[in-house]
């Protein structure tokens, strides 16, 4: 069984330095690395045909995204990385990939640096637990703004 290495796929500049940590993690435990994606909730779309539309182009979007993050993924990692898209919360997101995959055996963060704080994700791990899909799961927290050289001699 792989361990996989679970990172949320978001806009974050911060974003970068857990998808290269977890993929140096991933190349050096012999596991893979999961891209976690998540699609705003469009309840508030008016009417279904537009509704239907958005997400679907949002959908798109991720795909896009994924597919081109996944190359790097693969790149650091050495092996091909698996996608996720969900729907709304990025809590129930990474709960629900937990709850649907026992291999996903750690959670990788990277922490917002400055005037900005954490991040929204690390804060809520932080206040609430890592109790996360019914199990315990280890959150690396890793510093947003490391370099590629610290990144390098930390994973």
């Amino acid at each position: 069984m792989a361990r996989k290495f679970l990172v949320v796929a978001d806009d974050s500049p911060e974003f970068a330095a857990a998808l290269r940590f977890a993929a140096r993690r991933a190349r050096s435990t012999g596991g893979r690395v999961v891209l976690l994606r998540m699609l705003p909730d469009n309840t508030d779309a008016h009417w279904s045909g537009a509704r239907e539309e958005i997400e679907r182009q949002q959908r798109e979007e991720a795909e896009a995204l994924l597919t081109r993050l996944g190359e790097e993924a693969a790149e650091r990692s050495g092996a091909a990385p698996v996608f996720l898209i969900e729907k709304g919360d990025a809590q129930a997101a990474i709960k629900k990939a937990v709850a649907d995959d026992p291999e996903i055996k750690i959670l990788v963060l990277a922490a917002g640096s400055g005037s900005r704080g954490p991040g929204p994700l690390v804060s809520a791990i932080i206040k609430h637990g890592a109790q996360l899909g019914g199990r315990k799961l280890p959150v690396t927290i890793v510093p947003g703004d490391l370099t590629e050289a610290e990144l390098e001699d930390l994973a």
